[in-house]
């Protein structure tokens, strides 16, 4: 039980970061292929909604909650922030760039998710205490790093692999990266996936039922992206998939990357909140580092290490405020605690010794 309350997040965001990756990189795979952006989203949302709707309807049928209209309406417009705009947008910002530059924005997450709750009062800042003061420097160390990553590109640090140089040459002559648009549309996509993680937050405290929501928000997320994709590309040979590896890509992304990581990064916001999911999102750009050299072959540039050792580096701090803020709540909370038991014995030391006084009086 102790197991289950302390490490099972942990492993968990662990595998899932690495599931995240592995889809990451293989859709990077296919978008150098042609196929479009939106085309993969509702896929990914349609495989994934089909492989959790009967695992939801058994699992959770004597457990889930009356689906209320107001439920049905957040959960429609968390598919819409959370699934649609931010895949999209993603995709956007990783067909520009590459799988490890666009994974280092995913850094920006638990910054942008501080900042979004601010307005809302969710997050206090006391520039007094050392947990404000670290959580402001995190968060503009962070900030720093994205202007790096946005603006800087540097120097190569990788050689190019002999295997496959020939394609990569030609694919990168005929279409460049767009490294700035990239980089502004993917901190689009992880502002909107922010948002999710504070609207997931408060679903899941009325609806805590993570195989249902899960599957509502990926049948959502099917008809807004094919709604979406059938307004910008009214070409039907789009919707062809052409190759196995493309058909075993959306397979894959939506069964596990939709699908099953989504409803862990449920259960863990409603077992550790958002902060600490979004905490692991670092692991994803290590590991799509690893498969984006090794696998895809695509250059690494300095300002891409740079900004993401700023990135990395001010989460934590920004982490370590968060940290420290919840010790001092729960020291103050203590703290009042004890006074208001030493308050409780000193009442009732004085209600005993009232009436030895009164009656010494009324009986000399």
């Amino acid at each position: 039980m102790n197991w289950h309350g302390q490490w099972a997040p942990v492993v968990l965001m662990v595998v899932i970061n690495f599931a995240l990756a592995t889809v990451n990189a293989l859709i990077k795979k296919i978008l150098n292929d042609g196929i479009s952006n939106l085309v993969i989203v509702t896929y990914r949302q349609t495989i994934s909604g089909l492989f959790l709707a009967p695992i939801a309807f058994f699992w959770e049928r004597n457990s889930r909650p009356k689906l209320t209209a107001e439920i049905l309406c957040q959960l429609f417009f968390s598919a819409l922030i959370g699934i649609t705009l931010s895949q999209y947008t993603f995709l956007i910002g990783l067909e520009y760039t590459s799988a490890t530059f666009a994974c280092a924005f995913t850094n920006l997450v638990p910054v942008s998710t501080f900042l979004l709750a601010l307005p809302f009062g969710l997050e206090k800042v006391n520039m007094k205490s050392f947990s404000g003061r670290a959580k402001v420097l995190g968060t503009l160390i962070c900030i720093g790093g994205a202007l790096l990553l946005t603006l800087y590109q540097g120097n190569l640090l990788t050689k190019p692999h002999v295997a496959g140089t020939d394609k990569i040459t030609m694919n990168q002559s005929t279409k460049p990266k767009k490294w700035a648009i990239g980089s502004i549309v993917l901190i689009l996509a992880f502002t909107l996936w922010s948002s999710w993680f504070l609207m997931q937050a408060r679903i899941g405290k009325r609806y805590p039922c993570q195989y249902s929501s899960t599957a509502m928000l990926s049948i959502f997320g099917a008809i807004q992206s094919a709604i979406l994709c059938l307004i910008i590309d009214r070409k039907l040979s789009s919707w062809v998939l052409k190759g196995k590896l493309d058909i075993t890509t959306v397979i894959y992304s939506g069964m596990v990357g939709s699908g099953l990581c989504y409803v862990g990064m449920s259960w863990c916001v409603k077992q550790r909140g958002p902060v600490f999911t979004s905490a692991f999102t670092p692991l994803v750009q290590i590991f799509v580092a690893m498969f984006d050299f090794s696998l895809l072959h695509e250059p690494i540039y300095l300002g891409s290490v740079l900004g993401s050792v700023l990135v990395v580096s001010g989460m934590y701090i920004l982490l370590l405020g968060k940290s420290k803020e919840i010790d001092e709540a729960k020291t103050k909370q203590a703290q009042v605690a004890l006074q208001g038991q030493e308050d409780e014995e000193l009442c009732n030391g004085v209600s005993h010794v009232i009436p030895i006084t009164s009656n010494s009086t009324t009986n000399p």
